[in-house]
């Protein structure tokens, strides 16, 4: 249980990659906030020690507020996993300056509000993590995807700052670039292809199975497991790294 006694934040922590990170996280002692706009889904994944806060990442208030009442509840937060985001692609032209400040906001403005609120308490103990989930897209383009790709390089920029910034103390920051990963985000993904192209289900599905280059999806546990790493206790020389969970991607 070497986790004992630290208070994590995961947003986005009731499904996906996100409730595995929460879940193992608490498997391994830690006392587990996690956050989202949709309290059943929320209520849900709770447990004795993954405890709900709705929290839209979109909006400064409701990120300040929320940590600063987790922060009171459970005591200042050490692992920080910035997770939220919209995974969507649209070409250049089919992108509307709307459907960009939106996964701007979630994906980029979400995580920078995190961070900063969770460092306030973080900064104030003698340990810290900050574990973003970034993508496989945060370190390479996207076809088809310039705006989700585009939020993705952004938050490994704000990753590497910050690791310079605090190089000589005790808090790393970290990404996690996952590829293609087993979600609802690839069911909901195959569901538009198939209904864009016309494509039987299994080959919708082998467009992004193979996008991987060991010819399957990741899974959330595979995800997780490295965020888990990156909290042990021989982790504190890795800092400002794109952690890539691709099957082989370069």
């Amino acid at each position: 249980m070497m986790l004992n006694n630290k208070h994590a934040l995961v947003t986005g922590g009731g499904t996906g990659i996100g409730l595995a990170i929460a879940q193992t996280l608490a498997a391994n002692g830690a006392e587990v906030t996690i956050t989202g706009r949709r309290t059943e889904v929320l209520e849900a994944a709770a447990s004795d020690s993954i405890h709900p806060l709705v929290m839209d990442v979109c909006d400064e208030a409701s990120v300040s507020e929320g940590i600063a009442s987790a922060v009171a509840a459970r005591g200042p937060i050490q692992i920080c996993v910035p997770n939220a985001g919209i995974a969507e692609g649209k070409s250049i032209l089919k992108t509307d300056l709307e459907f960009w400040r939106n996964m701007m906001a979630t994906n980029l403005d979400g995580a920078f509000l995190t961070i900063r609120e969770s460092l306030k308490s973080m900064t104030q103990t003698d340990w810290g993590r900050v574990i973003a989930v970034s993508s496989i897209a945060g370190v390479r383009g996207l076809k088809g995807a310039p705006c989700y790709s585009a939020t993705k390089h952004g938050l490994l920029g704000l990753i590497r700052s910050l690791s310079a910034d605090y190089a000589t103390k005790p808090y790393t920051f970290n990404a996690l670039c996952p590829a293609y990963v087993e979600t609802e985000i690839i069911t909901r993904n195959v569901t538009s292809i198939m209904e864009r192209t016309g494509l039987p289900e299994d080959k919708a599905r082998a467009l992004m199975t193979d996008m991987n280059p060991h010819g399957r999806l990741i899974t959330v546990q595979e995800v997780a497991d490295a965020a888990l790493w990156l909290c042990g206790d021989n982790s504190g020389s890795v800092n400002g790294q794109d952690i890539r969970i691709a099957g082989g991607e370069i």
